[in-house]
């Protein structure tokens, strides 16, 4: 039981955290100070001290400055960071309910039913429709979830972790094809379906943020909760239950909220892959293996990590604009590949 008792008993220290902290801080100013329109950076900063309480600062914008600082760039900034730490924590989440250094986000139909619930909205309403693709996004998240696990249950405790993903695989398939033939019905929407499966944040506002920041506090708050107990799953269902500790349950409250967490992101965000994989890799590499310090992290660093990826989206291509799922997709393709060839030789030794 000696290798256990790392992770098992690792705890988040300051250095990393402050690290995950600063990093974020200055990719989420720096997104707030690029862009089409040319804003001072000392009025960038006194305009967001004056919001403080207690604070009275002249920042010297104009009105229409402002308006593009708080009602364009904030909203916007802020729903990159929400978007990017819900799909990593998710991701970190599905990994160690699965054991499986490939689970994502997607895995269980999440964004598949997403895909749908989004699609069904834009072909029969054709008008503009306000909330209503995120809250279709969010109940078909949640739906895609629920058929892939009652699917896996069907099998039995037997199955497993295996059989419950491959009943989201399965899920994940049915619900793409159900994806495509709504969208044959309502090919004069292709374009806007497209732009939405590509994913992105551009769209962002106040009232998408209050729409599903709530959702997003309860599950980081129930993940971040589980980090010692996925440590103790991590060593063995039997150590898990010498301890009084029920790995179903464990595993279930875990699932049930990176679901929440997957599903509160894509209704706002659309289709944004690779954050759940690259980012908490990427943390176990730098800070080690231990769920109590994967788990934040990946929250803090899926945050920075899409807020820079909005950032290059918004950029590169200016005075256009990149899909976001675009920019991931250039990063986690090949990050994908190396984790998947790494796992292989972990498998061969």
């Amino acid at each position: 039981m000696e290798p256990s008792a790392g992770p098992v008993h690792a705890r988040l220290r300051p250095v990393p955290l402050a690290t995950a902290v600063a990093v974020l801080a200055a990719v989420l100013l720096a997104g707030l100070f690029v862009g089409a329109a040319d804003l001072p950076f000392g009025g960038v900063l006194a305009a967001l001290a004056d919001r403080l309480p207690f604070v009275r600062l002249d920042s010297g914008l104009s009105v229409i400055e402002e308006n593009v600082l708080f009602e364009l760039r904030l909203p916007r900034v802020l729903m990159a960071a929400l978007v990017g730490g819900m799909l990593a924590m998710a991701g970190a989440g599905y990994q160690g309910v699965f054991r499986n250094p490939l689970a994502d986000p997607y895995l269980l139909g999440a964004a598949s039913g997403a895909g749908v619930g989004a699609t069904l909205v834009i072909v029969l309403l054709h008008d503009d429709l306000g909330y209503g693709v995120p809250v279709a996004a969010f109940a078909g998240a949640l739906l895609g979830v629920l058929l892939a696990y009652t699917l896996g249950r069907t099998a039995g405790a037997a199955g497993g972790a295996a059989t419950l993903v491959l009943a989201g695989v399965a899920v994940s398939s049915f619900l793409a094809a159900v994806q495509t033939f709504v969208q044959q019905l309502g090919t004069e929407e292709l374009q806007r379906i497209y732009a939405w499966i590509l994913g992105g944040v551009g769209g962002a506002d106040w009232a998408q943020l209050a729409l599903v920041g709530p959702y997003a506090l309860v599950s980081t708050v129930i993940v971040l909760a589980h980090g010692r107990l996925l440590d103790v799953l991590s060593v063995g269902d039997e150590e898990a239950a010498s301890l009084g500790l029920s790995a179903r349950r464990v595993r279930l409250t875990v699932l049930v909220a990176a679901s929440l967490a997957t599903a509160s992101a894509v209704a706002v965000s659309g289709l944004i892959g690779f954050v759940g994989i690259v980012v908490p890799h990427v943390v176990r590499r730098l800070a080690g293996g231990s769920y109590r310090i994967v788990l934040p992290l990946s929250l803090l660093g899926g945050a920075a990590f899409l807020a820079a990826a909005d950032l290059v989206a918004r950029t590169v291509v200016a005075p256009g604009e990149l899909p976001l799922g675009v920019v991931t997709a250039f990063v986690g393709g090949p990050f994908f590949v190396a984790v998947l060839r790494a796992s292989r030789r972990q498998v061969e030794t």
